[in-house]
C-alpha cells in the first residue's frame, strides 16, 4: 500500500496544530461573523507557522450540537473558504474534519480547497456516538474518493473513537480494530482518550507498535507528556493544550505553542 502519510508530511514525528473554526452559519452559536471566522483561522495559522508547527487541521468543533454524517452547503462552503485561505497563506500540509462523521463532505472540501488529508470517524466498525449510531463507511468513502479523483488526499481514521460507546465491539480489541482499518485501506489510524483533551493511553499506544501503519495520537498531548507520545507515534494532533488554560474553547496561546515546539525540536 502506498504511504500517503510520507507523501503528505515528508517526515515522521509530525506535530499537527488544531484550528477550531468559529461556529458556522446555521448552527446555534453562529454570530453572523463570517469575516471574523476567516480572520481568526488565519491568525491562528500564522501563530502555528511562526512556532514551527509541521501541519494544520481545521475542524468545526464550535458547531455543537453536531449533525450525523450529513451537513448543509452553508457548512461545506465556509469550511472550503477557510481551508483554502489557510492553505494559501501557510503552504503547510493541511487537513480537515467535519463533525460529526461528515467524511464525504470533508473529502469534497479537501479536494476543492487543495488540502492534503482528512480525519474520518466511523471508518470501520459501527459505534454509538453522541449523535447516534454511526455505521462504518470505509467502503463508500473510498469509492467516493475515487469518484471525485481525490485519491491523493490521505484519510486518517479514528479507531475506538472518543465521545463514543463501544460495547458492541468489546470483543474486538484495539489492535484488531487497527488491523481492520489497515485492511480497509486507511492511510493511518488515530487513537485518543475518552473525550477531547483527555490523555491517550500509553499502554494502548504501545500495542499499536505491532501495526505496520502510521499511528497518530489525537488527544491529551501536553508539554509534560509529549516525549512519551512522540516516542511511540508518527504524529501528534494538539489542540486543547495550545489554548489558554488548556481548554479547547479558549483563544490560542502563542507562548504555549512556542514552548511546546521548542521541546519537540529538542526531542526529534
Amino acid at each position: 500500500m502506498e504511504n500517503k502519510f510520507q507523501e503528505c508530511f515528508g517526515r515522521k514525528k509530525v506535530i499537527i496544530g488544531m484550528i477550531h473554526v468559529g461556529a458556522l452559519p446555521g448552527t446555534p452559536a453562529y454570530a453572523t461573523n463570517d469575516e471574523q471566522i476567516i480572520e481568526q483561522a488565519l491568525a491562528e495559522a500564522a501563530i502555528y507557522q511562526a512556532a514551527g508547527v509541521d501541519a494544520l487541521a481545521i475542524e468545526n468543533m464550535h458547531d455543537v450540537p453536531y449533525l450525523k454524517r450529513v451537513v448543509g452547503p452553508e457548512i461545506t462552503t465556509m469550511m472550503t473558504l477557510v481551508g483554502y485561505e489557510v492553505k494559501r497563506q501557510t503552504q503547510l500540509p493541511c487537513g480537515i474534519q467535519i463533525l460529526a462523521g461528515a467524511n464525504e463532505a470533508a473529502l469534497a472540501v479537501a479536494k476543492t480547497a487543495r488540502l492534503d488529508f482528512i480525519r474520518a470517524e466511523g471508518f470501520v466498525y459501527g459505534h454509538l456516538a453522541d449523535e447516534g449510531y454511526l455505521e462504518s463507511d470505509a467502503g463508500s468513502l473510498l469509492r467516493y474518493r475515487k469518484k471525485i479523483d481525490a485519491t491523493h488526499i490521505a484519510i486518517f481514521t479514528d479507531i475506538k473513537k472518543k465521545h463514543s460507546a463501544h460495547t458492541l465491539t468489546m470483543d474486538v480489541d484495539l489492535l484488531e480494530t487497527a488491523q481492520t482499518a489497515k485492511y480497509f485501506r486507511s492511510d493511518g489510524v488515530i487513537i485518543t482518550g475518552s473525550s477531547t483533551g483527555k490523555v491517550t493511553s500509553l499502554e494502548e499506544l504501545a500495542i499499536l507498535e505491532a501495526l505496520d501503519l502510521p499511528v497518530i495520537v489525537g488527544s491529551g498531548v501536553n508539554l509534560d507528556n509529549v516525549a512519551d507520545y512522540l516516542a511511540l507515534s508518527d504524529a501528534l494532533i494538539v489542540g486543547s493544550w495550545f489554548k489558554k488554560e488548556g481548554h479547547w474553547m479558549n483563544a490560542l496561546d502563542a507562548d504555549r505553542v512556542a514552548r511546546f515546539m521548542e521541546k519537540v525540536e529538542s526531542l526529534r
